[in-house]
């Protein structure tokens, strides 16, 4: 598995369509956003769960709002995702457009192709 650093997550991407650095900073600034969001899933897990086993009636009935507060955060990670989903797929229709036309290549230079006639 590649391992990448965090500023360099669409370095791939980028080499295989041209995109707008103002598309990369979004989806990098929404990843940073789950990630942000996971780590404190995880942290919500973890003193749920130490609630759980001290099986102390007022640690207990805290549960109730770290849980609350879990499944909200992943509805807002089910969402970010839904967004990502949508916005990579926008740009990348843009890129493929652009493709079709034969006017860009996925490099964004023309699509100078010559054709040589069999003879």
């Amino acid at each position: 598995m590649e391992s990448r650093m965090e500023g360099d997550v669409f370095s791939g991407y980028g080499e295989r369509y041209q995109m707008d650095g103002k598309v990369l900073q979004n989806f990098q600034k929404s990843f940073v956003q789950v990630q942000n969001i996971l780590d404190q899933n995880r942290l919500l897990i973890n003193e749920i769960n130490q609630n759980h086993e001290s099986k102390q009636v007022d640690h207990l009935g805290r549960n109730v709002g770290l849980i609350r507060e879990l499944n909200n955060n992943i509805r807002t990670v089910a969402s970010l995702y839904g967004d990502l989903s949508h916005s990579f797929a926008r740009s990348v229709d843009a890129s493929s457009e652009g493709e079709s036309t034969g006017t860009l290549k996925s490099d964004g230079k023309a699509n100078n192709q010559k054709r040589f006639r069999s003879g």
